[in-house]
């Protein structure tokens, strides 16, 4: 039978190469990844495995997953490599595999909308005890480094004035609300890490994530730009739910996963690093994005009237990456259109009925 080719190739071998100087230093590596079947995780196997045979690696990853059944139907090309071995658990309560693991990818954490509304307690149980659990179990591993994929929801809401924000922006949720369950939760296991590394020397680096577009990104959960793809392939119209006031920006897949192994092997310990995009667009702008992407013209379905609060600009949620591009040279290769037509694509070529 002839070799599978990949169809994330050109972005995996962009991956391999921009984040080469992480690779090299993650040569014969062991690492322990939570999270890696969701949507950050898939992207961190996929490079991860392409780089072993771009740069020779011999790197191996245990990943922690609740259903690795359900991950080898969808990704059978990774779940199938001899590099990668699952642990079947919840990252709230899993059997800790034998170490010692040189690094260590925490990036468990259920960021379901519909959860964090109704089961704020089970959430915040998901993102605290998880990340102590994994703390815990590098503490006796002894890894050389450990990354925290955290959130930009640490930071609450962006602040009228504040055009993009910056690490050292002491913002926050409204402690009071059920709804900041996910953000506060973040922020606790933000500190968990910086407690850990000063009573254990614990080396934690962490990543703020933002908003991202990509393969494997779902387009049936609570991600806008997800939601108005699905709804292109399907004939339109693109429903934009509000007002399209709010602006938001994406980073595609294949840069956030070479800054996210840039970040866990160069990363300052103890530092903090935004991962997003600062290419800013509404709401209603992301939308004509995705539009524009189709021949003819999707049509956009505006469901409010931009209200009297939301003339001036609606909310913010754009980070400022001059830390990550200054301290580690990262940089946004890949601009919004592209990634949307990339997106796209893979999406179709996945369900042939949809394009």
């Amino acid at each position: 039978m002839p070799e599978q080719v990949n169809p994330l190739g050109s972005d995996l071998d962009a991956v391999a190469e921009t984040a080469g100087e992480a690779f090299r230093e993650l040569r014969e590596a062991r690492l322990f990844i939570t999270g890696g079947t969701g949507f950050v995780g898939t992207w961190l196997l996929e490079s991860l495995l392409w780089a072993n045979r771009a740069h020779g690696l011999e790197a191996e990853a245990v990943v922690l997953t609740r259903d690795p059944d359900s991950f080898a139907r969808r990704a059978p090309h990774l779940a199938s490599d001899p590099a990668l071995s699952f642990v079947r658990g919840d990252v709230a309560d899993f059997p800790v595999p034998q170490g010692p693991f040189s690094h260590v990818v925490h990036a468990a954490a259920e960021s379901s909308t519909k959860q964090n509304e109704l089961e704020p307690l089970r959430m915040i149980d998901t993102i605290v005890k998880g990340t102590r659990n994994v703390l815990d179990a590098a503490r006796e591993w002894g890894p050389r480094k450990v990354l925290f994929v955290s959130s930009g929801a640490v930071y609450g809401p962006q602040s009228g004035g504040l055009d993009r924000i910056s690490e050292d922006w002491l913002g926050g949720p409204d402690i009071l609300a059920p709804g900041s369950a996910y953000a506060e939760s973040k922020r606790l296991a933000e500190l968990l890490c910086g407690v850990y590394g000063a009573e254990f020397g614990v080396p934690v680096t962490v990543a703020r994530c933002f908003a991202f577009v990509g393969p494997h990104l779902p387009i049936d959960a609570h991600f806008a730009i997800g939601n108005f793809i699905r709804d292109a392939l399907a004939g339109g119209p693109i429903r934009v739910l509000g007002d399209g006031t709010p602006y938001r920006s994406y980073l595609y897949a294949a840069d956030l996963a070479s800054w996210l192994w840039t970040i866990l092997v160069n990363g300052e310990v103890g530092r903090a690093y935004n991962v997003g995009s600062e290419d800013e667009r509404s709401i209603a702008q992301v939308a004509a994005a995705v539009a524009g992407a189709f021949e003819p013209t999707t049509v956009v379905s505006i469901a409010e009237t931009t209200s009297s609060k939301t003339a001036g600009g609606g909310s913010r949620y754009v980070p400022s990456t001059q830390r990550a591009r200054d301290e580690l040279g990262l940089r946004e290769t890949v601009p919004l259109p592209e990634a949307v037509r990339r997106t796209i694509l893979w999406h179709a070529s996945a369900d042939p009925a949809r394009s």
